[in-house]
Parts: C-alpha cells; structure tokens; sequence
C-alpha cells in the first residue's frame, strides 16, 4: 500500500470536491484537515478545477490533492501536471489505467460490474471506486461482489452519508468512502469552511474514527 492510498484508507472518507472558483481551494482544503481528512479528490467538473489543483499542491502541503472524473487519458496528464497525487475515474479506462500504473501513480477506476473489476485486477489493482453506489446496489452488492473477489477492495460513492457510513466502513470490503455530502459546493461557493470543517468530524465519528 502506498503512503497515499494509506492516508485515503486512514482519513475513510475521501470528499468529492466541487470548486467553482479556485480561489476556494485552498480554504477548503484546509477546513478538510481541520475536520481530520488529509486527502481530497478535486472533481474535473468545472473550469476551475486544473488551477485548484495547482493551488492546493504548491499552497497546502498538508493536503494529499488528487483528481476525479478523469475521463481520459490527456485529462490525467494534465491533472498530474497540476499536482495531483492521484486519479479517479467514474468508469473503467484501460489506458489510463495502465499509464497511473507505469508512473506509479495511485488509481482507483469506477468498476461496478465483475468484468470490470476483472479487468482493474488483471492489471494489478486490488482497489476500485463504486460508483453511482446508490444505482448499483450499495452494500449489498458490494458483499456479494466481494464473494468472488476476495482480495478486491472498494470506494464507494453516491449514497453514503453520515448516517449510514458506519455500516459501510464496518465491512471489510470497503476500503473508503467517497462523497461530497462533508463539502457541498454550495458551501463551498457560500465560504461556509467551518461547516466543511464540522460534517468531516461528524462523519468520522459516526464512522468510528
């Protein structure tokens, strides 16, 4: 395990960040570590997201920056160039895949299917994001997915909160967590940091943290 998937294993919940205007990244990263999370996955969702990234990495070393809904492999070099420290992607990309492997670069593709999580193994991972969580049928999918699968482990996201996260960190095949519910970005936007600040600690209480 890699210092950067242990901070992500350590921190349980690895927020999905939306930013709007970069000028909010930094203070959202920190009122992240305020809250006990060490690590956050700035989405490529918005034209502020390359310049966050950049913003984060060289201003809050303290912060592991990675990024997510890579949806190829130009936008993972770009990411990378930026600062990020890891890549996560909603699907199953097998070039980019390959390259985060070749660079030795922390990757978590979403595989929510057994061809998919046979294709994220063959290649070496032993983790994945789960994504929508919600649509694909949450724990319980996860549990019978982890009957065959027994050295794969999962993120999943979209659906899980504060109020059901205990039940997912409990299982063994869950490697972390990931959402936004601890950042929304309407928060984000609003410079509500110490809200940000107090759902992380909420969410890693009632995760048992």
């Amino acid at each position: 395990m890699s210092s950067i998937t242990d901070s992500m294993k350590k921190s349980i919940i690895v927020p999905v960040v939306v930013i709007e205007d970069a000028k909010d990244a930094v203070p959202t990263a920190k009122a992240l570590l305020a809250g006990g999370i060490n690590v956050m996955e700035i989405t490529l969702r918005t034209a502020a997201a390359i310049d966050s990234i950049k913003k984060v990495a060289a201003e809050c070393p303290d912060m592991i920056v990675g990024v997510g809904t890579v949806l190829n492999l130009d936008q993972a070099k770009q990411a990378v160039d930026a600062g990020a420290k890891f890549i996560v992607s909603p699907g199953f990309d097998e070039e980019t895949v390959k390259w985060c492997i070749d660079k030795g670069i922390d990757v978590a593709p979403g595989c929510v299917t057994p061809t998919e999580i046979m294709a994220a193994r063959k290649l070496g991972l032993r983790v994945v994001k789960f994504f929508p969580a919600n649509v694909y049928g949450g724990l319980n999918a996860i549990k019978n997915l982890s009957a065959p699968f027994t050295d794969m482990q999962f993120i999943p996201t979209g659906g899980v909160n504060s109020d059901n996260i205990a039940e997912f960190v409990a299982n063994k095949a869950i490697f972390a967590v990931g959402g936004s519910w601890v950042c929304k970005k309407d928060d984000i936007a609003a410079g509500n940091f110490d809200k940000i600040t107090e759902l992380c600690k909420e969410a890693r209480k009632n995760a048992g943290a």
